[in-house]
C-alpha cells in the first residue's frame, strides 16, 4: 500500500507534531492545505480545525491537536489604539479558524469593527489579525509600537475553555485510518519527549523563543476540554451566523 499523502501547516507551531515524520510531507499555509484535502491531492493533512467545522466529512485524528489554553503569542490583532476603538481590522486570508474566532470574539464583546482582506484604510483607526511564524516577528520587530489582542487569551476570558487551532484531518476514502492515526500519535509523543532537540534544530528562532513557545504558549492534546473548546467555537459560529446548524458527533480515529 502507497503512504498516505501528508500534509502540514508550515509553521513553527507544527514542528512538535511533524518533525521526524519518515515520509514526504507537503508543507503549505493553511487555506491551500484545507484546498488541497478537499481537491483529493492529500489525504491526511494538519490544517485550521475550521475546516473540519465547516466541512464534516473527515476523521479526526484523538489527541493530538495544536491549541492553547490562554494566550497563544502567535494570533493576534495588532492595532496602535485598543481594539475597542479600532474600526477595521484587515485579516489574513490563510486561516479560516483565525478569522472567525476574531468575528465570534467581537460579536461576543459586542465589537463592531468592519473587517476586510483588503489594503487598511489610513484615515480609519485600524489593525491587522496576523497568525502564525509572520505574526511571531511581527510581534518581536514591532512589540514597542502596537499592542496585541491575543485570540487565545480573549477565547480563555471568555470561555475558560482551550481553543483548537489546528487538526489532523482524513479523508474518508482513506483505508487504515487507525494505523495513521496510530502513527501521528506516536510523532507527536516521540518529538514532545526529545523536545530539546526539535529546538536545537529550528533556525528561525532563538531556542529561549521556542522553549517558551513550545512549553507554556501552546498545547499539543485534543483531550476532554479542547474537545468541549472546539465544540464551543462550533456553536458561536452557528449562533452568529458563521455555519448552519450542526448537533454531529465528531469523528474520532
Amino acid at each position: 500500500m502507497a503512504p498516505p499523502r501528508i500534509g502540514c501547516v508550515k509553521y513553527l507551531n507544527a514542528r512538535a507534531l511533524i518533525q521526524g515524520w519518515s515520509g514526504p510531507v507537503d508543507f503549505d499555509h493553511p487555506a491551500a492545505l484545507c484546498r488541497k484535502l478537499a481537491d483529493g491531492e492529500l489525504d491526511v493533512a494538519l490544517v485550521s480545525s475550521f475546516e473540519y467545522l465547516r466541512n464534516p466529512i473527515y476523521s479526526l485524528v484523538d489527541d493530538v491537536a495544536i491549541a492553547a489554553d490562554g494566550p497563544v503569542y502567535s494570533v493576534f490583532v495588532a492595532s496602535k489604539t485598543p481594539v475597542s476603538d479600532v474600526e477595521e481590522i484587515t485579516l489574513d486570508p490563510a486561516s479560516g479558524t483565525s478569522g472567525n474566532l476574531l468575528r465570534c470574539l467581537l460579536a461576543e464583546g459586542n465589537l463592531g469593527p468592519r473587517l476586510t482582506t483588503s489594503t487598511p484604510n489610513e484615515q480609519k483607526k485600524t489593525g491587522r489579525l496576523l497568525i502564525g511564524d509572520q505574526a511571531i516577528r511581527f510581534r518581536k520587530q514591532h512589540s514597542c509600537e502596537y499592542e496585541f489582542w491575543d485570540l487565545g487569551a480573549e477565547w480563555k476570558r471568555l470561555t475558560n475553555l482551550p481553543f483548537v487551532f489546528a487538526l489532523w484531518l482524513i479523508r474518508p476514502e482513506v483505508a487504515e485510518t487507525d494505523r495513521i492515526a496510530n502513527a501521528l500519535r506516536q510523532q507527536r509523543d516521540r518529538n514532545l519527549v526529545a523536545l530539546d532537540q526539535v529546538i536545537a534544530g529550528e533556525t528561525d528562532f532563538s531556542p529561549e523563543f521556542c522553549a517558551q513557545y513550545f512549553r507554556v504558549y501552546l498545547r499539543f492534546g485534543f483531550g476532554a476540554r479542547e474537545k468541549k473548546g472546539l465544540l464551543l467555537f462550533r456553536t458561536l459560529c452557528e449562533k452568529h451566523g458563521i455555519l448552519p446548524r450542526n448537533e454531529n458527533q465528531l469523528r474520532l480515529v
